[in-house]
């Protein structure tokens, strides 16, 4: 292949990849700002309600026991600030994904790597009761839930 048209075949790759990363990045930076993306980062609890399928899940939050001592971060993204941040992008990444596709469960269902995350927040926090149960001891994810479902979302009891 001549000289010359290895040039204007690199060319017309080169633009057509600007063209296709300038229209991922338009469309990201537009999705993220549409989305209000830069409330996600923070750790205030009506940035969870942005979208409309989480809002029955943070109206029943404000009636659990736990709103006056946890907010959606403290129950359901790990503690360290590399976990927190990665969880935050994978859950969002996942969240937006199944709302642009409609392709979510209502009500809306934990899912097992998040239950986990939540499973080990409960026993994080409550270490001074249940460090000496099975249940510390438990690889089972949800266990804490499975017997205390209304502790985060729900009337207290």
């Amino acid at each position: 292949m001549p000289r010359s048209v290895r040039r204007v075949v690199l060319r017309g790759f080169v633009l057509t990849l600007c063209i296709l990363l300038g229209l991922m990045f338009g469309v990201g930076g537009y999705t993220f700002y549409y989305a209000e993306g830069a409330s996600y980062l923070s750790d205030d609890p009506k940035s969870c309600a942005n979208c409309h399928i989480m809002r029955d899940v943070y109206e029943s939050w404000q009636h659990a026991s736990h709103h006056a001592v946890a907010t959606c971060n403290d129950c359901h993204v790990p503690h360290d600030f590399f976990g927190k941040y990665l969880s935050k992008a994978e859950n969002g990444f996942f969240h937006s994904k199944a709302f642009t596709l409609q392709d979510f469960d209502e009500p809306i269902r934990i899912k097992p790597r998040n239950a986990s995350v939540l499973q080990q927040n409960c026993l994080e926090c409550h270490q001074d009761f249940v460090h000496s149960t099975a249940l510390a001891e438990s690889k089972e994810a949800g266990s804490c839930v499975h017997c205390h479902p209304s502790v985060g979302h729900g009337p207290p009891r």
